[in-house]
């Protein structure tokens, strides 16, 4: 069966085989199934190996040539869970709120050494904005251009330690993946010339 005719259609929770055009069985639980655009969705074993995991996987049955259902489910399928809306649009906020903060950063000029710094303190701290090129954490301390520890000002204390912390490791972490690359490719050269 290439795809299904008039009438026909997949039961959720029904288990199928489907054989696409490259030539890749895919096998799994049918999540849904939507007629007019004949879109398949089935849920299926990781690819992750995770046991409590399981990858989704949507197909378009125009690239299937064959279709065949290994268990027709014919109960009701049980209800589906319920979602949190509120958090759901929280999330969607704080999102557009990350996304708008770094687009203002952009067009201010921001270099991008600063942005990846405020995208690090961003990912411990959330309170931290921008106002114009500086980087004003939990509103106790201001991050000036180049970004540096020392460009770290506020009142004395645990918050701008912990900030200049978090600087001083940002900056270690950059170069070491900077240095990364070199210093491989420089024990490669030293390999080659010592087997020369």
């Amino acid at each position: 069966m290439a795809a299904p005719g008039p009438g026909e259609y997949f039961s959720v929770g029904s288990h199928v085989s489907c054989l696409t055009c490259l030539g890749q069985r895919l096998q799994g639980e049918v999540v849904a199934f939507d007629y007019q655009s004949k879109m398949l969705t089935l849920k299926c074993a990781p690819s992750s190996g995770k046991p409590n995991l399981h990858d989704v996987i949507l197909i378009n049955l125009a690239y299937v040539s064959d279709v065949d259902i290994i268990h027709d489910r014919t109960e009701t399928p049980p209800p589906l869970a319920s979602l949190n809306v509120s958090k759901l649009a929280n999330r969607a906020r704080s999102e557009k709120e990350d996304k708008l903060s770094q687009a203002y950063a952009i067009s201010a000029g921001v270099s991008v050494e600063g942005q990846q710094l405020f995208q690090t303190i961003h990912k411990t701290i959330k309170d931290c904005r921008w106002q114009e090129k500086n980087i004003i954490v939990m509103d106790d301390v201001i991050i000036t251009p180049p970004y540096q520890a020392e460009n770290c000002k506020g009142k004395e204390g645990s918050a701008l330690s912990h900030i200049r912390k978090i600087v001083e490791k940002h900056f270690r972490d950059v170069e070491s993946q900077k240095s990364m690359p070199r210093s491989q490719a420089q024990q490669t050269q030293k390999d080659s010339t010592l087997s020369s």
